[in-house]
C-alpha cells in the first residue's frame, strides 16, 4: 500500500497541485498558494521523503506517480490543475502517461522531458558533482548555500530567495540523495506527443538547468501547447518574480478552464 503523501492547501474551487523539485518542498509554492487560493484550491505537495511524507522502498517516478495517484484518490480530487517545476515536472509528465483522465491542464515548469541514460557519462558526472559536497560531510544548509544563488536571477524577490534557501536546507540529506540518483533516469520523449490536455510550457530565460531553447522544443512536441518564456528569471522563477510567473499560469489557466 502506498502511503498518502503529506500536503498544505489553502482557498476553495477547482485544484492546482504545485509539485516541487529536487530542492524544494511544499513551501516553496507559497508565493503561489497564496495567490491562487483567491480563485481556486491552491495545493503543494510534499513529495515522499520531503516534510511528513514516508519514502518507502527508494525513489523512482512510476513510485511517485504512484504516490501522487493516491494523493488525488484519498482527497477525493477528480480532475486539476497540474503544475510541476524541475523534478516536479518530470513527475507531472510520468503521471501523465497513464492518467490524463485526472487532469485538467498540464504546466511544466523548468524541466526536461528527458535526462538521457543513468549510466552515461554525463549522468554519473552529475550525480558525483550534486553529492560530493554530502559526501565531504557538508549539510544541506551549505549545498543550499552554494547552489540558490546559481538557480536564481540576480534581481530576484529578497523573500523569495530566502525560501528557497529555507526549503532546501530543510531537506533531508538522504532524500536528496534518493532523488538525485532518480532524477537520472527520466525518460519520456516518446509521451509528449500523447498529451491531449490543455499544456503549457513555462521557461526562464536564464535558466541553466532547463534551458529555454531546449523547453521550447518540447513545448513543440506537445500538441497545442502554449511556450511561454518568462524574461529575465532563471530556474527558481516562480520564486524570483511571483507577479511575472503568476500571471502566465493564471492566463493559462483561466484558458484551459473555459477551453
Amino acid at each position: 500500500m502506498t502511503s498518502v503523501p503529506d500536503h498544505i492547501e489553502k482557498g476553495d474551487g477547482d485544484v492546482i497541485l504545485f509539485l516541487h523539485g529536487v530542492g524544494g518542498g511544499a513551501y516553496s509554492w507559497m508565493p503561489q498558494i497564496n495567490s491562487f487560493s483567491m480563485r481556486y484550491r491552491a495545493v503543494a505537495w510534499n513529495m515522499p521523503g520531503y516534510g511528513k511524507s514516508l519514502l518507502e522502498g527508494g525513489m523512482t517516478f512510476p513510485g511517485l506517480a504512484k504516490s501522487l495517484l493516491s494523493l488525488l484518490d484519498d482527497q477525493g480530487w477528480d480532475r486539476v490543475h497540474l503544475v510541476g517545476h524541475s523534478m516536479g515536472g518530470m513527475v507531472a509528465q510520468e503521471f501523465a502517461v497513464d492518467h490524463q483522465d485526472r487532469l485538467l491542464s498540464l504546466t511544466l515548469s523548468a524541466t526536461s522531458p528527458a535526462f538521457g541514460r543513468p549510466d552515461g557519462d554525463f549522468q554519473k558526472k552529475f550525480v558525483a558533482a550534486r553529492l560530493e559536497p554530502l559526501e565531504n560531510g557538508l549539510t544541506m544548509a551549505n549545498l543550499a548555500q552554494e547552489l540558490v544563488d546559481t538557480m536564481m536571477s540576480e534581481k530576484s524577490d529578497p523573500n523569495g530567495r530566502q525560501l528557497a534557501f529555507d526549503c532546501m536546507a530543510d531537506v533531508p540529506a538522504e532524500t536528496y540523495r534518493a532523488a538525485v540518483q532518480c532524477i537520472v533516469t527520466f525518460e519520456q520523449r516518446a509521451n509528449l506527443p500523447n498529451i491531449q490536455v490543455p499544456a503549457l510550457v513555462l521557461a526562464g530565460e536564464h535558466d541553466s538547468n532547463a534551458p529555454a531553447a531546449m523547453m521550447e522544443k518540447m513545448g513543440s512536441k506537445i500538441p497545442g501547447c502554449r511556450y511561454v518564456c518568462l524574461a529575465g528569471l532563471g530556474h527558481l522563477a516562480n520564486l524570483e518574480d511571483p507577479q511575472i510567473f503568476d500571471a502566465a499560469l493564471s492566463e493559462f489557466i483561466v484558458n484551459a478552464s473555459v477551453a
